[in-house]
Protein backbone atom coordinates (compact mmCIF):
# COMPACT_ATOMS: atom_id res chain seq x y z
CA UNK A 1 0.00 0.00 0.00
CA UNK A 2 1.21 2.99 -1.20
CA UNK A 3 1.27 6.15 1.49
CA UNK A 4 0.42 9.59 0.07
CA UNK A 5 3.13 12.14 1.46
CA UNK A 6 1.50 16.06 1.71
CA UNK A 7 3.59 18.59 1.02
CA UNK A 8 2.30 20.87 3.20
CA UNK A 9 2.81 18.43 6.37
CA UNK A 10 6.69 18.18 5.70
CA UNK A 11 7.33 21.99 5.81
CA UNK A 12 5.17 22.02 8.97
CA UNK A 13 7.35 18.82 10.27
CA UNK A 14 10.73 21.02 9.01
CA UNK A 15 9.45 24.08 10.56
CA UNK A 16 10.81 25.02 14.14
CA UNK A 17 8.12 26.16 17.18
CA UNK A 18 7.74 29.64 17.96
CA UNK A 19 9.87 28.88 21.11
CA UNK A 20 13.03 27.35 18.93
CA UNK A 21 12.58 29.51 16.57
CA UNK A 22 13.63 32.30 19.46
CA UNK A 23 16.12 30.32 20.37
CA UNK A 24 18.07 29.44 17.13
CA UNK A 25 17.45 32.48 15.04
CA UNK A 26 17.49 35.15 17.98
CA UNK A 27 19.96 34.38 20.35
CA UNK A 28 23.22 34.82 19.16
CA UNK A 29 25.91 32.68 21.11
CA UNK A 30 29.06 33.93 21.49
CA UNK A 31 31.53 34.34 18.95
CA UNK A 32 28.69 34.06 15.86
CA UNK A 33 28.33 37.09 13.53
CA UNK A 34 24.58 37.27 12.31
CA UNK A 35 23.10 40.76 10.89
CA UNK A 36 19.57 39.63 11.47
CA UNK A 37 20.38 38.42 15.32
CA UNK A 38 17.80 40.42 17.60
CA UNK A 39 19.08 39.60 20.54
CA UNK A 40 22.47 38.81 22.01
CA UNK A 41 23.64 35.63 24.18
CA UNK A 42 24.33 37.94 26.80
CA UNK A 43 20.85 39.32 26.61
CA UNK A 44 18.98 36.50 26.23
CA UNK A 45 20.71 34.59 29.32
CA UNK A 46 19.67 38.00 31.80
CA UNK A 47 16.82 37.52 30.58
CA UNK A 48 16.52 33.89 31.58
CA UNK A 49 17.71 34.97 34.78
CA UNK A 50 15.27 37.82 35.36
CA UNK A 51 12.38 35.43 34.49
CA UNK A 52 13.19 32.78 36.77
CA UNK A 53 13.43 35.49 39.59
CA UNK A 54 9.52 36.96 38.51
CA UNK A 55 6.97 34.63 38.69
CA UNK A 56 5.76 32.76 35.45
CA UNK A 57 2.56 33.04 33.71
CA UNK A 58 1.58 29.48 35.76
CA UNK A 59 1.89 30.80 39.03
CA UNK A 60 -1.26 31.40 40.82
CA UNK A 61 -2.32 35.59 40.41
CA UNK A 62 -3.74 35.90 44.08
CA UNK A 63 -0.59 34.44 45.29
CA UNK A 64 1.57 36.67 43.28
CA UNK A 65 -0.75 40.16 44.18
CA UNK A 66 -0.40 38.73 48.18
CA UNK A 67 3.12 38.91 47.68
CA UNK A 68 3.53 42.10 46.13
CA UNK A 69 0.82 43.51 48.91
CA UNK A 70 3.09 42.06 51.47
CA UNK A 71 6.29 43.74 50.00
CA UNK A 72 4.19 47.10 49.81
CA UNK A 73 3.35 46.57 53.42
CA UNK A 74 6.63 46.20 54.50
CA UNK A 75 7.98 49.36 52.93
CA UNK A 76 5.08 51.31 54.09
CA UNK A 77 5.61 50.08 57.81
CA UNK A 78 9.68 50.81 57.47
CA UNK A 79 9.11 54.13 55.80
CA UNK A 80 6.65 55.27 59.11
CA UNK A 81 9.30 54.05 61.42
CA UNK A 82 11.84 55.82 60.01
CA UNK A 83 9.42 58.63 60.18
CA UNK A 84 8.94 58.01 63.57
CA UNK A 85 12.23 57.61 64.75
CA UNK A 86 13.26 60.93 63.13
CA UNK A 87 10.19 62.65 64.98
CA UNK A 88 11.81 61.41 68.32
CA UNK A 89 14.86 62.09 67.39
CA UNK A 90 13.40 65.58 67.11
CA UNK A 91 11.76 65.58 70.23
CA UNK A 92 14.73 64.42 72.34
CA UNK A 93 17.00 66.67 70.60
CA UNK A 94 15.47 70.31 72.14
CA UNK A 95 15.98 68.64 75.42
CA UNK A 96 20.10 68.70 74.88
CA UNK A 97 20.31 71.22 72.40
CA UNK A 98 21.70 73.55 74.25
CA UNK A 99 24.82 71.13 75.68
CA UNK A 100 25.34 69.82 71.74
CA UNK A 101 24.84 73.01 70.06
CA UNK A 102 28.35 74.13 71.55
CA UNK A 103 30.12 70.64 71.11
CA UNK A 104 29.01 70.84 67.12
CA UNK A 105 30.42 74.38 67.11
CA UNK A 106 33.05 73.17 68.46
CA UNK A 107 34.03 70.22 66.07
CA UNK A 108 33.56 72.64 63.27
CA UNK A 109 35.64 75.40 64.56
CA UNK A 110 38.27 72.30 65.15
CA UNK A 111 38.83 71.56 61.84
CA UNK A 112 40.12 75.16 61.21
CA UNK A 113 42.21 75.12 64.08
CA UNK A 114 43.23 71.68 64.37
CA UNK A 115 46.12 71.49 61.36
CA UNK A 116 47.32 74.91 63.29
CA UNK A 117 48.25 73.26 66.62
CA UNK A 118 49.92 70.38 64.87
CA UNK A 119 52.31 72.71 62.92
CA UNK A 120 53.18 74.05 66.40
CA UNK A 121 53.63 70.60 67.78
CA UNK A 122 56.15 69.88 65.08
CA UNK A 123 58.07 72.78 65.62
CA UNK A 124 58.60 71.23 69.50
CA UNK A 125 55.77 73.10 71.30
CA UNK A 126 54.02 70.93 73.74
CA UNK A 127 50.64 69.42 72.92
CA UNK A 128 48.52 71.55 75.80
CA UNK A 129 50.57 74.76 75.15
CA UNK A 130 50.41 74.06 71.20
CA UNK A 131 46.47 74.08 72.01
CA UNK A 132 46.32 77.21 74.39
CA UNK A 133 48.74 79.25 71.87
CA UNK A 134 46.40 78.23 69.13
CA UNK A 135 42.95 79.25 70.99
CA UNK A 136 44.71 82.27 72.17
CA UNK A 137 45.56 83.47 68.67
CA UNK A 138 41.78 82.95 68.00
CA UNK A 139 40.38 84.95 70.55
CA UNK A 140 43.26 88.02 69.84
CA UNK A 141 42.24 87.78 66.24
CA UNK A 142 37.70 88.10 66.97
CA UNK A 143 38.93 90.37 69.88
CA UNK A 144 41.00 92.92 66.94
CA UNK A 145 38.39 92.91 64.26
CA UNK A 146 35.73 93.98 67.09
CA UNK A 147 37.61 96.67 68.71
CA UNK A 148 38.10 97.80 65.31
CA UNK A 149 34.72 98.09 64.27
CA UNK A 150 33.68 99.59 67.32
CA UNK A 151 34.09 103.34 66.53
CA UNK A 152 33.55 102.80 63.39
CA UNK A 153 29.93 102.24 64.25
CA UNK A 154 30.34 104.65 67.13
CA UNK A 155 30.85 107.68 65.11
CA UNK A 156 28.89 106.50 61.19
CA UNK A 157 25.61 105.76 63.03
CA UNK A 158 24.68 109.31 63.82
CA UNK A 159 25.64 110.03 60.31
CA UNK A 160 24.00 107.36 59.20
CA UNK A 161 20.53 108.08 61.05
CA UNK A 162 20.89 111.70 59.75
CA UNK A 163 21.68 110.32 56.31
CA UNK A 164 18.34 108.26 56.53
CA UNK A 165 16.13 111.14 57.32
CA UNK A 166 17.36 112.95 54.45
CA UNK A 167 16.71 109.83 52.38
CA UNK A 168 12.91 109.67 53.96
CA UNK A 169 12.91 113.02 52.66
CA UNK A 170 14.29 112.97 49.26
CA UNK A 171 11.87 109.90 48.88
CA UNK A 172 8.80 112.31 50.11
CA UNK A 173 9.62 114.28 47.05
CA UNK A 174 10.06 112.20 44.48
CA UNK A 175 6.66 110.27 45.26
CA UNK A 176 5.09 113.83 44.96
CA UNK A 177 6.73 114.58 41.64
CA UNK A 178 6.14 111.31 40.41
CA UNK A 179 2.69 110.57 38.10
CA UNK A 180 1.76 108.19 40.66
CA UNK A 181 -1.62 110.27 42.35
CA UNK A 182 -0.43 110.19 46.05
CA UNK A 183 -1.12 113.76 47.84
CA UNK A 184 1.28 114.21 50.71
CA UNK A 185 -0.96 114.20 53.41
CA UNK A 186 -1.27 110.56 53.05
CA UNK A 187 2.54 109.66 52.88
CA UNK A 188 3.17 111.51 55.95
CA UNK A 189 0.01 109.71 57.35
CA UNK A 190 1.64 106.12 56.36
CA UNK A 191 5.06 107.24 57.88
CA UNK A 192 2.82 108.65 61.66
CA UNK A 193 1.32 105.35 61.22
CA UNK A 194 4.69 103.86 61.47
CA UNK A 195 6.00 105.66 64.26
CA UNK A 196 3.42 104.92 66.24
CA UNK A 197 3.66 101.12 65.73
CA UNK A 198 7.54 101.68 66.78
CA UNK A 199 6.59 102.99 69.79
CA UNK A 200 3.37 100.99 70.40
CA UNK A 201 6.23 98.40 70.34
CA UNK A 202 8.32 99.77 73.10
CA UNK A 203 7.18 97.03 75.77
CA UNK A 204 7.83 94.49 73.47
CA UNK A 205 11.04 95.53 72.77
CA UNK A 206 11.79 95.79 76.84
CA UNK A 207 10.98 92.25 77.39
CA UNK A 208 13.50 91.39 74.61
CA UNK A 209 16.10 93.57 76.39
CA UNK A 210 15.92 91.72 79.73
CA UNK A 211 15.29 88.33 77.85
CA UNK A 212 18.05 89.74 76.12
CA UNK A 213 20.21 89.37 79.22
CA UNK A 214 19.26 85.85 80.02
CA UNK A 215 20.18 85.01 76.05
CA UNK A 216 24.00 86.37 76.45
CA UNK A 217 24.47 84.80 79.51
CA UNK A 218 23.58 82.00 77.80
CA UNK A 219 25.81 82.62 74.43
CA UNK A 220 28.68 83.05 77.34
CA UNK A 221 28.06 80.03 78.33
CA UNK A 222 28.14 78.25 75.11
CA UNK A 223 31.18 80.28 73.89
CA UNK A 224 33.01 78.66 77.26
CA UNK A 225 31.91 74.94 76.59
CA UNK A 226 32.69 75.80 72.91
CA UNK A 227 36.12 76.64 73.79
CA UNK A 228 36.63 73.84 76.43
CA UNK A 229 35.50 71.18 74.17
CA UNK A 230 37.76 72.84 71.35
CA UNK A 231 41.18 72.87 73.51
CA UNK A 232 41.00 69.18 74.06
CA UNK A 233 39.97 68.44 70.25
CA UNK A 234 43.65 69.91 68.95
CA UNK A 235 44.74 68.44 72.12
CA UNK A 236 44.22 65.41 71.50
CA UNK A 237 41.88 65.09 68.49
CA UNK A 238 44.55 62.51 67.15
CA UNK A 239 43.84 60.32 69.91
CA UNK A 240 40.01 59.91 69.81
CA UNK A 241 40.13 57.23 67.09
CA UNK A 242 42.67 54.70 67.78
CA UNK A 243 41.18 54.76 71.07
CA UNK A 244 37.69 54.06 69.54
CA UNK A 245 39.09 51.39 67.05
CA UNK A 246 40.49 49.58 70.30
CA UNK A 247 36.79 49.48 72.33
CA UNK A 248 34.93 48.75 69.36
CA UNK A 249 36.55 45.69 68.13
CA UNK A 250 38.35 44.80 64.84
CA UNK A 251 35.46 44.75 62.04
CA UNK A 252 33.56 47.15 63.90
CA UNK A 253 36.86 49.53 64.68
CA UNK A 254 38.24 49.30 61.21
CA UNK A 255 34.63 50.65 59.70
CA UNK A 256 34.49 53.90 62.99
CA UNK A 257 37.75 54.80 62.19
CA UNK A 258 37.78 55.24 58.06
CA UNK A 259 33.96 56.70 58.29
CA UNK A 260 35.11 58.86 61.30
CA UNK A 261 38.09 59.96 59.64
CA UNK A 262 36.13 60.91 56.12
CA UNK A 263 33.52 62.83 57.76
CA UNK A 264 36.11 64.64 59.19
CA UNK A 265 38.13 65.50 56.40
CA UNK A 266 35.11 66.29 54.29
CA UNK A 267 34.00 69.32 57.41
CA UNK A 268 37.85 69.91 57.52
CA UNK A 269 37.45 70.80 53.58
CA UNK A 270 33.81 72.45 53.84
CA UNK A 271 34.97 74.60 56.62
CA UNK A 272 38.52 75.95 55.41
CA UNK A 273 37.14 76.51 51.77
CA UNK A 274 34.11 78.11 53.03
CA UNK A 275 36.45 80.48 54.86
CA UNK A 276 38.44 81.27 51.98
CA UNK A 277 35.37 82.22 49.72
CA UNK A 278 34.10 84.71 53.00
CA UNK A 279 37.48 86.34 53.32
CA UNK A 280 37.55 86.79 49.35
CA UNK A 281 33.70 88.02 49.20
CA UNK A 282 34.43 90.31 52.08
CA UNK A 283 37.54 91.76 50.73
CA UNK A 284 36.47 92.52 47.37
CA UNK A 285 33.40 93.97 48.86
CA UNK A 286 34.59 96.31 51.89
CA UNK A 287 36.59 97.20 49.72
CA UNK A 288 33.96 98.22 46.85
CA UNK A 289 31.59 100.14 49.42
CA UNK A 290 34.97 101.93 50.55
CA UNK A 291 35.69 102.93 47.12
CA UNK A 292 32.00 104.14 46.73
CA UNK A 293 31.94 105.96 49.96
CA UNK A 294 29.40 103.59 51.53
CA UNK A 295 29.08 104.40 55.75
CA UNK A 296 30.08 101.27 57.95
CA UNK A 297 31.94 99.63 54.94
CA UNK A 298 34.05 97.68 57.38
CA UNK A 299 30.49 96.31 59.36
CA UNK A 300 29.21 94.91 56.40
CA UNK A 301 32.61 93.33 55.62
CA UNK A 302 32.58 91.69 58.78
CA UNK A 303 29.07 91.04 58.24
CA UNK A 304 29.70 89.41 54.82
CA UNK A 305 32.39 87.66 56.15
CA UNK A 306 30.54 85.70 58.22
CA UNK A 307 27.34 85.71 56.58
CA UNK A 308 29.25 83.71 53.57
CA UNK A 309 28.96 80.56 55.91
CA UNK A 310 25.83 79.87 55.33
CA UNK A 311 25.56 79.00 51.13
CA UNK A 312 23.56 81.16 49.12
CA UNK A 313 20.59 83.28 51.87
CA UNK A 314 24.24 84.92 53.68
CA UNK A 315 26.10 85.92 50.68
CA UNK A 316 22.15 87.32 49.52
CA UNK A 317 21.14 89.25 53.22
CA UNK A 318 24.87 90.62 53.33
CA UNK A 319 24.26 92.11 50.07
CA UNK A 320 20.82 93.28 51.06
CA UNK A 321 22.11 94.95 53.62
CA UNK A 322 24.70 96.63 51.78
CA UNK A 323 22.16 98.04 49.33
CA UNK A 324 19.67 99.29 51.98
CA UNK A 325 22.82 101.53 53.26
CA UNK A 326 24.08 102.83 50.39
CA UNK A 327 20.52 104.10 49.36
CA UNK A 328 20.09 105.43 52.67
CA UNK A 329 23.21 107.28 53.15
CA UNK A 330 24.21 108.48 49.00
CA UNK A 331 21.50 107.80 46.63
CA UNK A 332 20.16 105.69 44.24
CA UNK A 333 22.73 105.76 41.97
CA UNK A 334 25.19 104.88 44.39
CA UNK A 335 23.17 101.98 45.75
CA UNK A 336 23.14 100.75 42.00
CA UNK A 337 26.83 100.80 41.82
CA UNK A 338 26.71 99.23 45.17
CA UNK A 339 24.25 96.16 43.96
CA UNK A 340 26.58 95.75 40.80
CA UNK A 341 29.44 95.48 42.55
CA UNK A 342 27.97 93.05 44.57
CA UNK A 343 26.20 90.80 41.61
CA UNK A 344 29.77 90.77 39.95
CA UNK A 345 31.56 89.58 43.96
CA UNK A 346 28.50 86.86 43.96
CA UNK A 347 29.08 86.07 39.95
CA UNK A 348 33.05 85.54 40.41
CA UNK A 349 32.26 83.57 44.17
CA UNK A 350 29.75 81.42 42.39
CA UNK A 351 31.17 80.28 38.99
CA UNK A 352 35.08 80.22 39.98
CA UNK A 353 35.38 80.37 43.98
CA UNK A 354 32.96 77.83 45.30
CA UNK A 355 33.30 75.08 42.04
CA UNK A 356 36.92 75.15 42.58
CA UNK A 357 37.48 74.82 46.54
CA UNK A 358 34.29 73.24 47.44
CA UNK A 359 33.33 70.64 45.04
CA UNK A 360 36.25 68.31 45.73
CA UNK A 361 35.43 68.75 49.19
CA UNK A 362 31.76 68.33 49.82
CA UNK A 363 30.51 67.08 46.48
CA UNK A 364 27.14 67.98 46.86
CA UNK A 365 24.46 69.47 43.98
CA UNK A 366 23.43 73.41 44.63
CA UNK A 367 20.29 71.98 44.82
CA UNK A 368 21.11 69.85 47.84
CA UNK A 369 22.91 73.17 49.45
CA UNK A 370 19.69 74.85 48.85
CA UNK A 371 17.37 72.16 49.97
CA UNK A 372 19.29 72.16 53.16
CA UNK A 373 19.69 75.41 54.02
CA UNK A 374 16.14 75.73 53.46
CA UNK A 375 15.30 73.17 56.02
CA UNK A 376 17.98 74.21 58.68
CA UNK A 377 16.79 77.26 58.87
CA UNK A 378 13.29 76.67 59.18
CA UNK A 379 13.81 74.34 62.20
CA UNK A 380 16.64 75.95 63.86
CA UNK A 381 16.41 79.76 62.44
CA UNK A 382 20.36 81.12 61.73
CA UNK A 383 22.12 78.45 63.64
CA UNK A 384 20.08 75.50 61.80
CA UNK A 385 21.17 77.42 58.12
CA UNK A 386 24.87 77.43 59.36
CA UNK A 387 24.87 73.40 60.49
CA UNK A 388 22.69 72.31 57.32
CA UNK A 389 25.72 71.85 54.99
CA UNK A 390 27.84 70.20 57.44
CA UNK A 391 24.97 67.86 58.28
CA UNK A 392 24.19 67.29 54.52
CA UNK A 393 27.67 66.69 53.69
CA UNK A 394 28.14 64.33 56.60
CA UNK A 395 24.99 62.39 55.60
CA UNK A 396 26.44 62.42 52.13
CA UNK A 397 29.82 60.92 53.11
CA UNK A 398 28.08 58.22 55.03
CA UNK A 399 25.90 56.87 51.99
CA UNK A 400 28.96 57.06 49.80
CA UNK A 401 30.94 54.75 52.59
CA UNK A 402 28.33 52.36 52.57
CA UNK A 403 27.60 52.16 48.56
CA UNK A 404 31.91 52.27 48.08
CA UNK A 405 31.31 49.03 50.52
CA UNK A 406 28.79 47.04 49.29
CA UNK A 407 30.20 47.48 46.12
CA UNK A 408 33.50 46.36 46.65
CA UNK A 409 31.68 43.60 48.58
CA UNK A 410 30.07 42.13 45.41
CA UNK A 411 32.88 42.43 43.43
CA UNK A 412 31.77 45.72 40.92
CA UNK A 413 34.66 47.61 41.83
CA UNK A 414 38.55 46.74 42.32
CA UNK A 415 40.28 47.92 45.88
CA UNK A 416 42.28 50.15 43.98
CA UNK A 417 39.41 51.90 42.88
CA UNK A 418 38.82 53.00 46.79
CA UNK A 419 40.12 56.11 48.06
CA UNK A 420 40.42 54.62 51.71
CA UNK A 421 41.74 56.74 54.42
CA UNK A 422 42.63 55.08 57.07
CA UNK A 423 44.30 51.55 57.85
CA UNK A 424 46.24 49.48 60.14
CA UNK A 425 49.65 47.85 59.25
CA UNK A 426 49.84 45.38 62.27
CA UNK A 427 47.42 43.02 60.71
CA UNK A 428 45.66 42.63 57.51
CA UNK A 429 43.08 39.91 59.11
CA UNK A 430 41.66 42.74 60.86
CA UNK A 431 41.08 44.63 57.50
CA UNK A 432 40.17 41.82 55.66
CA UNK A 433 37.04 40.89 58.64
CA UNK A 434 35.77 44.45 58.49
CA UNK A 435 35.61 44.73 54.60
CA UNK A 436 34.17 40.90 54.08
CA UNK A 437 32.35 40.21 57.24
CA UNK A 438 29.14 39.14 55.68
CA UNK A 439 30.07 37.61 52.39
CA UNK A 440 32.45 35.26 51.19
CA UNK A 441 34.66 37.47 48.68
CA UNK A 442 38.24 35.69 48.38
CA UNK A 443 40.72 37.46 50.74
CA UNK A 444 43.14 38.58 47.92
CA UNK A 445 41.19 41.37 46.36
CA UNK A 446 41.42 42.29 50.22
CA UNK A 447 45.50 41.82 50.60
CA UNK A 448 45.42 44.95 47.72
CA UNK A 449 42.96 46.92 49.52
CA UNK A 450 45.20 46.07 52.46
CA UNK A 451 48.53 47.48 50.66
CA UNK A 452 46.93 50.59 49.65
CA UNK A 453 46.05 52.44 52.88
CA UNK A 454 48.02 54.70 54.94
CA UNK A 455 48.51 54.32 58.45
CA UNK A 456 46.25 55.90 60.89
CA UNK A 457 47.77 59.75 61.77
Amino acid sequence: MSTSHDPSSRDEAKRPSAQEKGTATQIQKPGEEDAHTLVSYDDAHLGTELANEHPTEHDNKSAILAKDFRSMAKISVTFILIVAGLALAGYLLKFIWVGLLPVLLAVLVSTVLYPVSAWLRGKGFPRSLAAVSTLLGLIIIFCGVFAAMAPVVTNQSQTLIDQAEDGINQLTEMVEESPIDIRSDQLESVLQDAVKFAKGQASTIATGVISGFSMASSIVVAALIMLFVTFFIIKDGDKFLPWLRKYTGNSTGWHVTELGSRIWKTLSGFIQAQAAVAMVDAVLIGLGLWALQVPLALVIAVVTFFASFIPIIGAVTAGALAVIIALVSNGLTNALLALALIIIVQQVEGNILQPMLQSKAMGLHAAVVLLSVTIGSTLAGIVGAFLAVPVAATIAVVVRYHAEMAALRSGEVEPSDIDIITGSKDDPEEVSDAVHEHDETPRDKVEQLYQSMSPLS
